[in-house]
């Protein structure tokens, strides 16, 4: 198996693991990876359900957003104009994940950001607090500008009205993001329901970025796992 089909069948994995925890319904959202090698995005088709999609629906395209190859029925997602910007935006990831989960999206309806409540934040990446990046019409050019540069110093946003999004240096991270969004936007929310709407205390990104392995756990000096 090359590299494409390796992340062809990562991509696939990923999708239908979002499926299965809620992340994604009714064959909403989208997900892509990038080959630094060949300089190619390989992109979830559009309209087609997780529960039936297959690596032979998958298409491929530069970042030019020339499709080099795909099936001849399955179009890439109206949305990879998003996944190219960031892809341009940020040679450093290599996945993306745009999920209409439940939660965070209640809070991109009010275009409201997802303030650091939990140490698990520092998962996040660049930005504990999740931003919403402004509305605008999904597919569009537009959309891609006003995500990529929200994205241009976060790893994960909110997009108003619409979803959220997270990067990752591969798919295992950027899925892993993906499902911290959605449980920390719940979490926000019933910590808000039980304050009356008062709220919560945020945690510092300094803070969050001191996490070390506790020293005071000591290991046998001929560890073989060492």
């Amino acid at each position: 198996m090359n590299r494409l089909d390796e992340l062809k069948k990562t991509l696939v994995d990923a999708a239908k693991q979002a499926e299965r925890t809620d992340l994604c319904k009714h064959k909403s959202g989208n997900f892509s990876v990038f080959d630094p090698e060949s300089q190619v995005v390989i992109v979830t088709p559009s309209g087609v359900a997780r529960s039936e999609l297959c690596e032979d629906q998958l298409c491929v395209l530069n970042l030019d957003a020339q499709v080099l190859a795909w099936n001849g029925l399955n179009k890439p997602s109206s949305e990879v104009l998003m996944h190219i910007a960031i892809y341009k935006k940020r040679p450093d990831i290599g996945a993306i994940v745009h999920t209409h989960s439940r939660y965070a999206t209640a809070f991109a309806i009010l275009n409201k950001p997802i303030p650091p409540i939990l140490y698990e934040s520092f998962v996040l990446g660049q930005s504990p607090k999740i931003p919403v990046a402004p509305y605008a019409r999904p597919g569009t050019s537009a959309l891609a500008r006003s995500v990529s540069s929200t994205l241009q110093d976060a790893d994960c946003c909110l997009l108003e009205s619409h979803g959220a999004i997270a990067l990752g240096a591969n798919m295992e991270e950027a899925l892993l993001r993906a499902n911290y969004i959605e449980e920390l936007s719940e979490l926000y929310y019933l910590t808000l329901s039980i304050n009356q709407g008062r709220e919560p205390k945020t945690l510092a990104q300094e803070e969050l970025q001191k996490w070390a392995y506790p020293t005071d756990i000591k290991f046998p000096e001929d560890d073989c796992y060492n």
